[in-house]
């Protein structure tokens, strides 16, 4: 049994709360490793030796900064199959999605090289007479990042990355089901020549997530997990004047026009509702056909791709299209939610309750699932489900369907099959959500935009990543000067005349 660490100051260091949380491998069942819960005076001990260290690594000029961003992409790239498959063992998720992950999050590591622009202040020379003015963009001191399970190294790597080349320390609390990664994220910056002291991985559960919110010494807090705990973080972080960033749950859909190429959007509804076992807040988990027959053909041409999807643990190959979901918990309850559409009335036209895995039985393997003639009132629709289950709701026009997306309380991501320009222009600009695909079902944006929902998806008023999180990770003071004017006397150098 593999007993983990906290990594502080530069070393592994063993919990000393004598509390843990079991790591699973989700293929298995088994419990491969138990991983510290850090007790508040851990937390607080991690935070002091950061606030420490903080100092002189914000005098290190911007440059030089990023140039650690620059090594740390060489050495994510040389160890990119390591992380993966840590990643995999402990989450789930095949290879190729693995690697993904830890590409999205580099990527952000890309544009934070770019930090000597990003953090160029302004300046405005005479602004009155003889007075200049300028702005500057300085660290906030000492940040704190909570991270999810699903993606223990794309997120941490959208927080830490950006709010350390702006000067920051950075307090990194990851999910107690996926720690390993996180660890060897930590390892990795201090190999690209991070002082130590300035990023600290602390693990624990909602203590050290207290011991951050209520520390004084933290400046700002970025969350990415369930709605209930991301209102919980930002109410809790901003009463104690923190800046706070936090993104919930979500329920995409998918409106699949009359003119939609339907073997398109039927291949990208697998992909984004099936894949990484549905365990993404972007994954789409509702297919809204316009028209009724729209919607048989749809569901014709979804069946046979659903039935033939192959479930397994990473370890069987690349061909594997999802694994399985990180807990026994999550398993019981994605079931649940799925006999509740059935008691509710919806059709389960694709059931996977009885899938079952030979040789991996007690693994969390869950079937892939497909629901048709699920109606708004339903818990199946209303709910965030975390699985492979994709819900179906018909409507009769395009103006149905885009109230239903318009009226959900969730609004993460959001996207739109068709040929017609019109229609895909009335979309992007109506549609009440953070982040819109047209003809593209899980529109994640590139590293050098902003990542960010609306409604009960987000919290704060700045995105992840992107011009965004220079925003975040730093403060503006502006400097107005006066400086007296006018020819100073001095030595005469021409010959004497008379006056």
């Amino acid at each position: 049994m593999q007993e983990l660490t906290h990594y502080i100051n530069g070393e592994h260091v063993k919990g000393t709360s004598g509390r843990f949380a079991d790591v699973f491998n989700p293929a298995t069942g088994e419990v491969q490793a138990k991983v510290p819960l850090a007790s508040k005076e851990e937390l607080e001990a991690a935070v002091a030796i950061a606030k420490a260290a903080q100092p002189a690594w914000e005098a290190v000029n911007p440059q030089r900064r990023a140039r650690v961003m620059m090594k740390y992409v060489s050495l994510l790239n040389r160890d990119m199959d390591k992380l993966a498959e840590a990643l995999s063992r402990e989450h789930g998720k095949t290879i190729p999605d693995a690697k993904g992950d830890v590409q999205r999050g580099l990527e952000v590591v890309e544009y934070c090289i770019g930090a000597p622009q990003m953090l160029k202040g302004d300046f405005t020379d005479s602004a009155g007479p003889g007075i200049d003015m300028y702005s500057m963009r300085q660290a906030l001191g000492v940040s704190a990042g909570i991270t999810p399970f699903n993606f223990p190294a794309m997120i941490p790597m959208w927080m830490f990355a950006p709010a350390i080349v702006c000067g920051n320390a950075f307090i990194l609390k990851p999910s107690e089901r996926a720690p390993s990664v996180p660890l060897m994220l930590a390892e990795l910056l201090e190999e690209a020549g991070l002082p130590k002291g300035i990023i600290q991985v602390v693990n624990g559960d909602k203590e050290a997530v207290d011991a951050i919110l209520y520390n004084d010494v933290v400046q700002s807090v970025g969350f990415v997990g369930s709605t209930p705990i991301a209102e919980y973080i930002y109410g809790t972080g901003c009463a104690q004047g923190k800046r706070v960033q936090c993104f919930g749950g979500a329920k995409n859909h998918m409106i699949i026009m009359p003119d939609a190429d339907l073997d398109q959007a039927a291949d990208a509804l697998i992909g984004a509702g099936y894949g990484a076992a549905g365990e993404r807040c972007m994954a789409i988990s509702v297919a809204v056909p316009v028209g009724q027959e729209t919607a048989d053909k749809l569901i014709e041409k979804l069946v046979p791709r659903i039935e033939s999807l192959k479930v397994g643990p990473y370890t069987s190959g690349n061909d594997v299209d999802y694994g399985p979901v990180v807990t026994s918990a999550a398993k019981d309850n994605i079931l649940s939610l799925v006999q509740t559409g059935v008691d509710q009335g919806a059709d389960l036209v694709v059931d996977g309750r009885d899938f079952s895995l030979q040789g991996y039985e007690d693994g969390f393997f869950v079937g892939p699932h497909l629901f048709d003639n699920v109606t708004p009132d339903m818990d199946i629709y209303k709910k965030e489900i975390f699985g492979p289950v994709l819900t179906t709701v018909r409507t009769e026009t395009y103006e149905e369907a885009i109230q239903l997306a318009i009226s959900h309380e969730y609004g993460n991501g959001t996207a739109i099959y068709t040929r017609d320009g019109d229609t895909a222009r009335d979309f992007a600009n109506r549609i009440n959500i953070g982040m819109v695909g047209i003809n593209v079902p899980i529109p994640v944006p590139l590293a050098y935009h902003t990542f960010g929902g609306w409604k009960k998806s987000a919290f704060g008023d700045l995105n992840q990543h992107g011009p965004d999180a220079f925003k975040f990770y730093t403060r503006t003071k502006t400097v107005t000067a006066r400086w007296p004017s006018g020819i100073k006397e001095g030595g005469e150098f021409s010959i004497p005349v008379m006056e």
